[in-house]
């Protein structure tokens, strides 16, 4: 393992790498309702390009968060589903969603 590859070790550090930047997050939030192809996950998410969901499902893969199955049928078709670590992510997401939605929208409040 490189120097780069490797995690730090505080957890907040840690889980900042892994799902740093908004596609990792969103991408584990489509996986977390089932398994996906690489076309659904693309089409899920709009903006995306094939690059970046490609790179982070490679990393998700590396580091044990992911799995991908590609069947032997014609045409090919390859799927990717959280491992039971990944799955770990649903509470965080749940968590985050719901201190999400009590953020207010930033504008001022009305007085009268």
């Amino acid at each position: 393992m490189t120097a780069e590859s490797r995690l730090p070790e505080c957890g907040v550090a840690r889980f900042i790498t892994l799902l740093d930047g908004p596609w990792a997050t969103l991408i584990v939030r489509e996986l977390l309702r089932g398994p996906h192809r690489f076309t659904q996950l693309r089409d899920a998410l709009p903006g995306i390009s094939p690059h970046t969901l490609t790179s982070r499902l490679r990393q998700f893969e590396r580091h044990g968060i992911v799995t991908r199955t590609a069947y032997a049928e014609i045409p090919p078709r390859v799927e990717y589903r959280l491992t039971p670590l990944g799955e770990g992510l649903r509470a965080v997401l749940d968590t985050m969603a719901a201190w999400a939605v009590t953020v207010p929208d930033g504008e001022a409040p009305v007085t009268a």
